[in-house]
């Protein structure tokens, strides 16, 4: 029976430079970090960057895999981002159901994230 999700891993063809992203802009921990891999610390799944030689360049397809960064202050995230060169395809707003906040945008090889809060 499977009973949850482990870990999601991006892969990608830089590993550093997405590497800094995530640690040094996004403010994620990595909990583990050698030359081809990095787990990042963090509640639920653990999100894993892997380098990959089948993997190069920008995502081909964005928005395949969308990634949900959990916060508790969406707009005070966005700002903090923002100010640390991030660009937004969404500002933070209630999604359709009314239930969450959500700002959206992407990380240096393409791929799509959400900032994602509770309402």
């Amino acid at each position: 029976m499977i009973k949850g999700v482990h870990s999601a891993i991006i892969w990608t063809g830089d590993l550093a430079r997405l590497t800094a992203f995530y640690r040094d802009t996004v403010g994620l921990k990595p909990e583990m970090e050698t030359p081809e891999f990095v787990a990042f610390a963090g509640e639920g799944a653990q999100l894993c960057l892997g380098k990959h030689s089948d993997v190069s360049g920008a995502s081909r397809e964005p928005y395949r895999v969308m990634l949900d960064l959990t916060v508790d202050d969406c707009q005070a995230e966005y700002d903090r981002l923002r100010a640390q060169g991030v660009d937004f395809a969404r500002a933070p707003s209630r999604d359709d159901g009314g239930g969450f906040i959500i700002a959206t945008f992407s990380d240096p090889d393409g791929n799509t994230l959400q900032l994602f809060q509770a309402a």
